[in-house]
């Protein structure tokens, strides 16, 4: 992905408030590409690709058919004990990266563009088994919150990639609501776990990894 000012389309602009995240023009789909990161998460009004990795992580491409507004989630942990309410605060206040904050931010930035509950369409992917070691397992706990979500919240799935031992890249397009799944390999994979651990600790900013290219 290239630099978005020297794209064909640089005056092409995000939602207010999404200003913050990481945008460039794809060349190999000759669109807007949206990277989001943990605690982040993306809505969309216009034909843009959203794209992400995941490790124990869960994200929820959410999209209604009829409007074609839609977005994307990443979130870590699936409940938030403080429920704090800044979205982007500083090291504390990333309240998006608990799974209940998540979906219902998520979902209502989407029904705020005129899109209806009743006609949401979601693809959950995510929730690997790739920290090992951990006796809580993040992943299955991130797998178990967000089917009982969209169970008690009554919301229809349209597909779903959830655990496994693998980390994956998600690109979603929710205008057309098309999802591309690549699933990683183990030198990406401890990439990835490694960044999955620096945010747990409380960093407030989380890099992309560097050397590898996940986002190709």
């Amino acid at each position: 992905m290239s630099d978005p000012s020297q794209s064909p389309h640089s005056s092409a602009s995000s939602l207010p408030g999404f200003d913050h995240v990481l945008r460039s023009w794809d060349t190999r789909h000759e669109q807007y590409a949206v990277k989001i990161l943990p605690g982040e998460y993306y809505v969309t009004i216009t034909d843009e690709m959203i794209t992400t990795v995941l490790g124990s992580c869960v994200s929820a491409c959410v999209r209604d058919p009829d409007t074609g507004v839609g977005g994307m989630n990443h979130f870590m942990l699936p409940g938030d004990n403080g429920r704090q309410h800044n979205k982007w605060g500083g090291d504390d206040c990333l309240v998006t990266r608990y799974g209940v904050a998540a979906m219902e931010t998520l979902i209502n930035d989407i029904l705020k563009q005129g899109s209806r509950k009743a006609r949401l369409e979601l693809k959950l992917f995510g929730g690997g088994e790739v920290l090992r070691m951990e006796t809580n397992n993040v992943g299955k706990r991130n797998v178990e919150f967000v089917r009982n979500f969209v169970r008690l919240e009554d919301l229809a799935v349209a597909a779903e990639d959830l655990g496994g031992p693998s980390p994956r890249k998600i690109n979603y397009f929710p205008k057309t609501g098309k999802v591309m799944m690549r699933r990683l390999r183990s030198l990406q994979k401890s990439v990835i776990v490694d960044q999955e651990r620096s945010y747990a600790s409380g960093m407030s900013k989380v890099e992309s990894p560097g050397e590898i290219d996940l986002f190709d």
